[in-house]
């Protein structure tokens, strides 16, 4: 070997050496970094900070026939409930979240949609948010608030089962665009609050489904009127006293379920949308858009589904027999049957 491949050999080797020394001291190549998970809800908070955002807002009214919720309107004090909870009587007690109590005095009612308002004397509760149901999801976390047995303040929890139900209440009412949710709804949570993950009402619970084998309620399914429907009724009722825009649809009519014979036509309003189709008292009513009606509450249901002004048809059985007529829907008066 010559003296300049020596030299060459001795510098290869102190340039490995210096990097395996380099290697050693700042050790292995970083990783390249990970991105941070986004920010979630505190370790075991659950829905704590949803419940104090809501609760506040949420009150109890008892009234002669018993016990039932209520939900803050505004900053002056009116209350929204259940018109079955009010019950034809004019003042209540209420006690609020912090168990505080205060009276109150009806405002108005609106008994086909089962909405009412109160009006708080004195105490001013924080206003509950209401969020737009027109985008609420089934599969959202839904929130019942309310006094259900008396038990002041009580939280339950479920999901959004379904959006725009329609429901009969019995004896020809039905509700419109109401949201299925498994959330318990008990006795006392009438006229509460239906939340979402954030707080804000998304419908005022109403009643619960029953079990038509077992007679009792239905586990897991209740109902809770759409807060859109809830602040276009209540701005009425806290405006007027009164509701002059139902926004339902109406035949009418007055009918009755007989036994062995279906719906009958008892009487027909003059010149209203039934009249002018030439339906007449007498006349059972077999169909409504499409759906056999065996009682008064599934031709509630069927026309409480559909828009005023819109035509539908519908199957009437007379003396000579069953025939097809085509009727304008017209716009039910909040106090018309």
């Amino acid at each position: 070997m010559t003296r300049r491949s020596s030299l060459l050999v001795v510098l290869a080797v102190l340039l490995v050496a210096g990097a395996l020394l380099t290697m050693l001291l700042q050790g292995p190549a970083a990783a390249p970094p990970i991105a941070a998970p986004p920010p979630g809800p505190s370790p075991g908070a659950g829905f704590a900070p949803v419940v104090a955002r809501a609760l506040p807002s949420v009150v109890q009214i008892r009234s002669p026939r018993g016990l039932g919720s209520g939900v803050v309107l505004d900053a002056v004090g009116h209350v929204v409930t259940n018109a079955h909870v009010v019950a034809g009587a004019h003042s209540f007690r209420v006690t609020l979240a912090d168990g505080s109590q205060d009276s109150a005095t009806l405002r108005g009612v609106f008994a086909r949609g089962d909405l009412a308002v109160v009006q708080l004397q004195k105490a001013r509760p924080r206003p509950a948010t209401f969020a737009d149901s027109s985008s609420v999801r089934v599969g959202d976390y839904a929130l019942a608030i309310g006094n259900p047995l008396g038990l002041r303040s009580s939280v339950t929890q479920g999901i959004v089962s379904s959006t725009s139900r329609t429901v009969p209440e019995g004896g020809g009412v039905a509700l419109p665009a109401v949201i299925q949710t498994s959330a318990p709804i008990n006795p006392g949570n009438s006229g509460g609050a239906l939340v979402d993950a954030n707080g804000a009402v998304i419908g005022i619970p109403t009643l619960a489904a029953t079990d038509p084998e077992l007679g009792g309620a239905a586990d897991g399914i209740g109902f809770a009127i759409a807060s859109d429907t809830v602040r276009s009724i209540t701005r009425q009722l806290v405006a007027h006293g009164r509701v002059l825009h139902t926004r339902h649809a109406s035949l009418g009519v007055e009918l009755r379920t007989l036994p062995g014979e279906g719906v009958v036509v008892a009487e027909t309003a003059v010149a209203g949308p039934a009249a002018r189709a030439g339906l007449r008292p007498g006349d059972v009513i077999v169909r409504v858009a499409g759906r056999l009606t065996a009682s008064v509450d599934d031709v509630a249901a069927a026309i409480v589904a559909q828009r005023p002004g819109h035509p539908i048809t519908i199957g009437a059985r007379g003396p000579s027999g069953t025939r097809s007529l085509t009727v304008k829907l017209g716009e039910r008066r909040a106090s018309a049957r």
